[in-house]
């Protein structure tokens, strides 16, 4: 399998300048009427985010963090022209960075809001905009959607299990709509006709274009609006979905037409938003800013090799590890439990007691093995997790396999190298996780800067030996891969890149591959709703790719395609992590370097 970058980048920050509070006077204080509440109306939330007076300086600072940070998203070439069937993600970037540039904005908030559309517009979960002011609400509807077959076509219902999920919430979001005297429990089953006068697939697809950002197939984008099920931490959880949870507090109703379960008539229903709370405890707009919005320790990078003896630098002992994972789900959300009538009944087997949850089918011959995530608490854990279920499975003669990765947001590339090589065995050899870096000049000064100063891979990503040669063979840590450099076109783009390498898992894996894989490749099947980002989607290629695995995608839009890998798989580095590499390197003061934020 080949791949077009190791590093894209995620623009996730908190803006800095404490005193933006006090640069314009205001006659009244709308975060305080929100202040200690869990769940306020969404128009108070905004009333209160948009009061933030807008600021040319901390835009000029933001920008020219993002642009510099851009110089190394791997894919910014492609995005000037994305080919069928992602045209709906074409997108250009520079053109589009002039312009926040140039405009004066309305607040704070208004600028914000402007840069994470376009990084959403991209629609690649590696690399968005998260100011973390403005992503401390989370809108939430009591009738979360999804498409269900019933009398025989496909239809938009309110999840029928609405009333058990949204009760979980607690009685201050439910009372609100009891206050309100709005029956939101008739609602559950209820066929969705019409939303925001659109035909309700209609009105999912709008949202899938204009809210949904983490994959490039608008099919998989659909999937993101439903609700539908995951694991959060270690238990059993179910997401509200975009439609009946949005990232801002935009709007206060939601006008549906719908036909209640019982009744044949269709009516008009406005349904009230709530939103939630998110971020950390505030009293008033000023102490709002300051636990929110102000520059924190962990907003920028360090130098790992500061300090003048070794206990003053940054403990650095195991090789790091490469993550491909969307970085959505680093950011706050509301993680409410699935229905405990809803959790499966059939007792688990070994290895289910973190991310992983295996059980085997009342035929006892199938066993099913739910990889919610590559990225575990424990990733030796994850390892023994996989080999303990399947060892069950095969003591009680199970014989096929299915492979659920529903809403798997990726995770450390080296996991989805060791499940695919432990289902396919020893003679299945190396998968090829073939990869390369954006070769702007500042990457080929970081490398060089790195052999320089004799940097291996347990201190930062760009270090020669954390990468192999395409032999799999290690390289040396005084190799540099990234000059010269490998001439490369996309859309009449020039954009060089360094020598394509391997990344090198085999050394982190703690389960032995075994000789003779435990299944058939044809007794096999990977089963989601294309919601399987990164490491999951370059797993389920190489399953599909090299073993010839089953693949079937759950959901979307009647008669619309869905792409099983609704995404490219590839490592990310967030803002934090690559400023470290470059201040690592000593190359905070170089004029390519991004500006602290």
């Amino acid at each position: 399998m080949k791949l077009t970058a190791a590093f894209n980048l995620l623009l996730a920050v908190v803006l800095q300048a404490s005193s933006l509070v006090n640069a314009a006077a205001v006659a009244s204080d709308p975060c305080t009427a929100i202040a200690g509440k869990l769940f306020v109306v969404p128009s108070q939330a905004l009333t209160c985010l948009t009061s933030f007076p807008y600021n040319e300086t901390i835009q000029a600072n933001v920008m020219s963090n993002a642009e510099r940070v851009t110089d190394f998203y791997s894919f910014e070439p492609f995005y000037k022209d994305s080919p069928p069937p992602f045209q709906e993600s074409s997108v250009q970037i520079r053109e589009e960075f002039s312009r926040i540039r140039e405009t004066k904005y309305v607040s704070d908030y208004a600028f914000n809001r402007d840069l994470y559309d376009i990084s959403l517009s991209l629609n690649d979960g590696h690399t968005q905009w998260f100011p973390s002011c403005y992503i401390t609400f989370q809108s939430l509807l009591p009738t979360p959607v999804t498409s269900l077959f019933k009398d025989g076509e496909y239809n938009i219902y309110v999840a029928p299990d609405a009333v058990e999920l949204v009760s979980l919430l607690g009685e201050q979001f439910t009372s609100f709509y009891d206050n309100l005297g709005f029956d939101w429990k008739r609602l559950a089953g209820a066929k969705v006709v019409e939303v925001e006068d659109q035909s309700a697939y209609d009105y999912i697809d709008h949202l899938a274009t204009t809210q949904v950002g983490n994959y490039l197939d608008h099919g998989v984008r659909v999937n993101s609006v439903y609700t539908s099920y995951r694991i959060a931490g270690s238990a059993w959880a179910q997401r509200f979905g975009i439609f009946a949870g949005r990232r801002f507090p935009d709007q206060d109703y939601l006008t549906m037409k719908v036909i209640p379960v019982g009744s044949e008539e269709a009516e008009k229903v406005k349904v009230p938003f709530f939103a939630s709370y998110l971020g950390s405890p505030f009293t008033d707009k000023a102490s709002f800013w300051e636990t929110n919005c102000a520059v924190k320790n962990t907003t920028n990078g360090v130098n790992y090799l500061a300090g003048s003896t070794p206990t003053g630098r940054v403990a650095r002992r195991l090789k790091l590890q490469p993550i491909a994972k969307i970085k959505e789900d680093s950011t706050p959300a509301s993680a409410v439990g699935l229905p405990p009538q809803y959790i499966p009944t059939i007792p688990p087997v070994a290895g289910s007691a973190g991310a992983i949850k295996s059980y085997i089918l009342p035929d006892n011959t199938t066993g099913v093995i739910y990889v919610s995530t590559f990225s575990p608490d424990n990733f030796f854990q994850f390892q023994s997790d996989i080999d303990a279920a399947v060892k069950e499975f095969t003591s009680k003669n199970v014989t096929k396999l299915i492979v659920d990765l529903h809403n798997n947001g990726g995770g450390y590339v080296c996991l989805g190298e060791f499940l695919f090589q432990y289902l396919g065995g020893k003679s299945v050899g190396y998968p090829g996780f073939e990869s390369t870096i954006r070769a702007n000049e500042l990457s080929k000064k970081i490398v060089a800067q790195n052999i320089k100063l004799g940097l291996n891979a347990s201190w930062t990503f760009f270090a020669p030996d954390n990468w192999g040669f395409l032999n799999d063979t290690l390289q040396p840590a005084n190799y540099n891969y990234v000059d010269p450099s490998v001439p490369f076109s996309v859309n009449g783009v020039s954009d060089p890149t360094s020598q394509r390498f391997h990344d090198t898992c085999t050394s982190s894996f703690n389960v032995a591959i075994p000789d003779t894989p435990a299944f058939k490749p044809e007794n096999i099947a990977l089963i989601g709703n294309g919601n399987c980002a990164s490491t999951c989607a370059l797993f389920s290629t190489l399953m599909y790719e090299g073993l010839k695995t089953k693949v079937a995608v759950f959901g979307g839009r009647p008669g619309q395609h869905i792409e099983y890998k609704g995404m490219a798989g590839n490592q990310v580095l967030d803002w934090p992590a690559l400023d470290s590499e470059i201040k690592t390197a000593g190359l905070k003061d170089d004029s390519l370097a991004p500006p602290d934020l």
